[in-house]
């Protein structure tokens, strides 16, 4: 081949190289971002709300992701913020700023404060992965809640507790916001059943490792039941040390702890027997969510199906449904005005937690799912069930 045959085929395949890569950068990209703790104590909780998101992600893409005729393709966009909310509103900065986000997903309350702060002016939607109920009544006009109102839990979650075990409460949960709302709500509760107080020691789940003096001075009370948790892993920690002790009693566990989870830690369920939580999502018996459960576990081998991944990958599938409907990825006011009938008509198979609708607040409307340790394996409780 002489000189000139050989440049003139360099350049064929350099000009095929150009076109290619052109072709390949055709599709825009459009990003949603989170933030959430992916370091420290509550590093497992915030990975299990980003799989959740990014499972989501790729299955959008897989599938095609058009919007007013013009293909996206889908990105997360994760910063960790240790869950500091003052380190989430630096997070939302740079999300804001850098990469264009109009949704944003924080993992937890005091983050999603921050946020709503700025959000309606700087024109993006929280979608707040909490389930406190003030989160949608502060009025902002740009904010998502998934899951449901936890004060649904309160009631049956005393009369089992109260009824199993006796009227001697110890509150040794977490000291984040979201578990003090918690007990601010349970507090009173457990009061007008009857109940008593002992103990009042909430902790640091989310920086501590070892437990040993909270708890001993929690058990020094006599508590009949402790309400517990945080993150999954440091509340697992908790039980451990409290049987350690000799505790016998029961325990009452906000819904941010998940009973598989902590089984990993504890090498079974038999340390949380006589405990009230939620249902691990992996034995929602419902289609849809076994389906996801399958997926999942295709998905991440190793890991488990928690209630962080199934609402956060429907909250992402809700956001891209809304895009679609509003015809916009980046007009975030637009993309909110659809959420509620995006929700109505999103299909089961991308709807594992049967999300029904979204109020004018931002509260989606779904069931709850409440499980106890019995036997020395969870099973399901309804409400109408706990007498």
């Amino acid at each position: 081949m002489n000189l000139c045959s050989r440049a003139k085929q360099i350049s064929i395949t350099v000009a095929f190289g150009i076109a290619s890569v052109t072709s390949a950068f055709s599709q825009e990209i459009v990003k949603i971002g989170y933030s959430g703790p992916l370091s420290g104590g509550a590093a497992l909780y915030g990975k299990n709300v980003l799989d959740g998101m990014q499972m989501a992600a790729n299955e959008v893409n897989s599938a095609g992701f058009e919007v007013a005729g013009k293909k996206y393709k889908l990105e997360i966009v994760a910063l960790d913020d240790k869950y500091n909310p003052s380190e989430t509103a630096i997070n939302a900065q740079r999300m804001v700023q850098e990469y264009k986000t109009p949704v944003i997903l924080v993992a937890h309350s005091g983050g999603t404060y921050a946020l709503q702060t700025t959000n309606e002016q700087q024109k993006y939607i929280v979608v707040a992965y909490t389930s406190l109920p003030q989160i949608t009544e502060r009025g902002n006009k740009m904010t998502l809640r998934i899951p449901p109102d936890f004060t649904a839990y309160v009631q049956p979650f005393v009369k089992y507790a109260m009824t199993r075990y006796g009227k001697n409460l110890a509150i040794s949960a977490a000291d984040h916001d979201y578990a003090r709302t918690w007990i601010a709500a349970f507090k009173p509760a457990w009061l007008a059943a009857g109940g008593k107080i002992v103990s009042d020691n909430p902790m640091s789940y989310v920086k501590a490792t070892d437990f040993y003096s909270g708890v001993s001075r929690v058990l020094a009370t006599k508590p009949d039941v402790m309400f517990i948790g945080g993150p999954s892993e440091p509340t697992a920690l908790v039980v451990k040390q409290a049987r350690e002790l000799g505790f016998k009693g029961g325990f009452v566990m906000l819904d941010q702890a998940r009973f598989d989870e902590m089984a990993k830690v504890l090498g079974g369920y038999s340390m949380m027997e006589g405990a009230i939580g939620t249902l691990p999502f992996a034995q929602v018996p419902a289609p849809a969510a076994q389906a996801f459960t399958k997926r999942f576990y295709n998905a991440y081998p190793g890991s488990i199906p928690t209630w962080e991944t199934s609402l956060n990958y429907t909250a992402v599938q809700l956001i891209v449904a809304s895009m679609k409907m509003a015809g916009t990825v980046t007009d975030a006011t637009a993309i909110r005005a659809q959420l509620d009938k995006a929700a109505r008509q999103l299909p089961s198979s991308i709807n594992p937690v049967e999300v029904s609708g979204v109020d004018d607040k931002g509260a989606s409307t779904l069931g709850m799912y409440i499980g106890a340790i019995e036997g020395g394996k969870p099973v399901s409780k309804s409400a109408q069930d706990i007498k």
